[in-house]
């Protein structure tokens, strides 16, 4: 049977639910405003919410919107209120609840309803990362702010950055609700006719350009000509130079062009490395619940261990290390240790970046440099003292010629 958590200030109600579904089999939990319902769902996740909407504290839309936004709407919920109307209902489902239940609640509707509610969460994928969880640092408030402000102009849209930095997370904050959304190398690479009908008034994603074969790049230049008519969006990403797009993958250029209309880039994960240890945790989250795998928690020090380290593979790496260690780690509470095991096959990837050989020396050397510094630092978790030993290099030169580079420091005690 299912745990199921029934959110609501009267308590009478609290209790005639609890009494009806504890009859059914289920167990179920009681919180009488929002502030206990968030400290439930902070520690454990339900089968089930049914959730009131008026509420003193804090209203069950304005609970709904910030476990979407924080990525804790893993659970289907049902809201419940006696002076419901359309409009809320509406809101409450684009929010992402479940179902709507009027009070005062008959007792065939609350057990059809629960029972519907339980058999489409047995159905639920696992739920993706987004933007608005992806962390709390200045750097994406601001990025979130300037997505939020160019979604309503339809302009194309190349997203620029390293690789595994999963853009689509990006691209779909310019996506609107219930409009088409088609990811170009599958739809290119099926060659419909109809693209440009399947797309109208929503978005075409590129995910990386240098992937597209000659033949798939003459179709979006075709589609792209058309795509205003037809407003239809085009967003793109690209790790590579555009010049390399041109010499190396045959791009034309009045196709870059149009398609790199407005340009935005991307940070990468060291850049904002204050979020990871959030973003580490969500992912462990969506693990746990999706029964991937056993109960898991990051200790305070693994942590640290992550966010010290400089991933060269960004979001992608990060993911990847994240399930290796929900399915390796021996305890319910992943250690420091346990992450220091995993690193260094990430660390090792450093090395396998391409240097950019067609640019002048200076910028090369540059490159290398940065290459060269971000691989000891992920080998030496972050420690500035045990790289500039390893580099033979003063700690205040190492400090001067990180920042001269770009990188974030590691930490400064050992």
């Amino acid at each position: 049977m299912a745990q199921i958590l029934v959110i609501d200030d009267e308590i009478g109600i609290r209790e005639l639910l609890s009494e009806i579904l504890s009859d059914e089999g289920h167990t179920v939990q009681l919180a009488e405003n929002a502030t206990t319902a968030r400290e439930f769902r902070g520690r454990a996740r339900p089968d089930l919410v049914l959730l009131d909407i008026w509420m003193p504290d804090t209203d069950g839309i304005t609970l709904l919107k910030d476990w979407s936004a924080n990525g804790l709407l893993t659970m289907p919920v049902i809201m419940m209120s006696g002076h419901g109307t359309i409009e809320t209902a509406v809101e409450a489902t684009r929010i992402g609840a479940t179902d709507f239940l009027e009070k005062p609640i008959a007792l065939q509707k609350l057990l059809a309803t629960v029972k519907r509610a339980l058999r489409s969460e047995e159905r639920r994928p696992a739920t993706a990362l987004s933007l608005a969880a992806l962390g709390r640092s200045a750097l994406l408030g601001d990025l979130r702010r300037r997505l939020a402000q160019v979604a309503g102009v339809a302009v194309p849209v190349l997203f620029r950055g390293e690789r595994g930095l999963m853009p689509e997370l990006y691209a779909r904050a310019l996506h609107q609700a219930n409009t088409p959304w088609l990811a170009a190398a599958q739809a290119l690479a099926d060659g419909a006719q109809d693209l440009l009908a399947l797309a109208a008034g929503g978005v075409l994603f590129v995910e990386e350009l240098a992937a597209l074969s000659r033949e798939q790049q003459r179709q979006l230049a075709a589609f792209a000509a058309k795509a205003e008519r037809s407003k239809v969006r085009l967003v793109s990403f690209t790790a590579e130079e555009p010049r390399k797009l041109i010499q190396t993958h045959g791009y034309e250029p009045d196709l870059l062009a149009r398609l790199s209309e407005l340009t935005i880039g991307l940070p990468a994960l060291r850049e904002h490395a204050e979020d990871i240890p959030d973003i580490a945790n969500l992912m462990l989250a969506q693990l746990v619940e999706t029964r991937y795998c056993p109960p898991r928690q990051f200790a305070t020090s693994a942590l640290n261990v992550l966010r010290n380290f400089s991933w060269p593979g960004n979001l992608e790496d990060l993911a990847s290390a994240v399930r290796s260690l929900a399915l390796t780690s021996l305890e319910e509470t992943i250690a420091a240790a346990d992450v220091e095991r995993v690193l260094p096959q990430y660390a090792a990837r450093a090395t396998e970046l391409t240097l950019p050989l067609e640019v002048p020396l200076r910028e090369a050397r540059e490159a290398f440099e940065r290459a060269y510094f971000e691989h000891h630092l992920a080998l030496e978790g972050g420690s500035i003292a045990r790289v500039a030993e390893k580099c033979g290099l003063e700690r205040t030169h190492l400090y001067r010629k990180l920042k001269q580079l770009g990188i974030a420091p590691g930490r400064r005690e050992e």
